[in-house]
């Protein structure tokens, strides 16, 4: 698993049939800054994951990929590695939150 900011969403007009209605977000994966461990950062990295939860740009989420992303009721039947499972409210790293909704 791991936190990620959504930055976007993702037509596909033409795809699967399973995928047909599944909301498809773009997200930047996070991790705690390098110095002074105070505030989380962007990896420069993207993915795109299934939307299971209704979250919306801008939020945190959380992420499984791989077969976990398909041990969901919502997710089992379709063709996906990565998908959102949790809307972040809070973080908390050696005693300082980091985000608190």
């Amino acid at each position: 698993m791991f936190i990620a900011r959504v930055t976007g969403s993702l037509v596909a007009t033409q795809k699967v049939q399973s995928m047909v209605g599944q909301k498809l977000l773009i997200v930047e994966p996070l991790r705690i800054q390098e110095q002074g461990g105070t505030q989380l950062v962007g990896t420069g990295r993207t993915f795109i994951a299934v939307d299971t939860v209704g979250c919306g740009e801008g939020e945190l989420v959380l992420i499984v990929q791989g077969s976990s992303a398909r041990m969901t009721p919502e997710t089992k039947p379709l063709p996906v590695d990565a998908a959102v499972i949790g809307i972040v409210d809070t973080v908390s790293v050696g005693g300082s939150q980091l985000v608190s909704k």
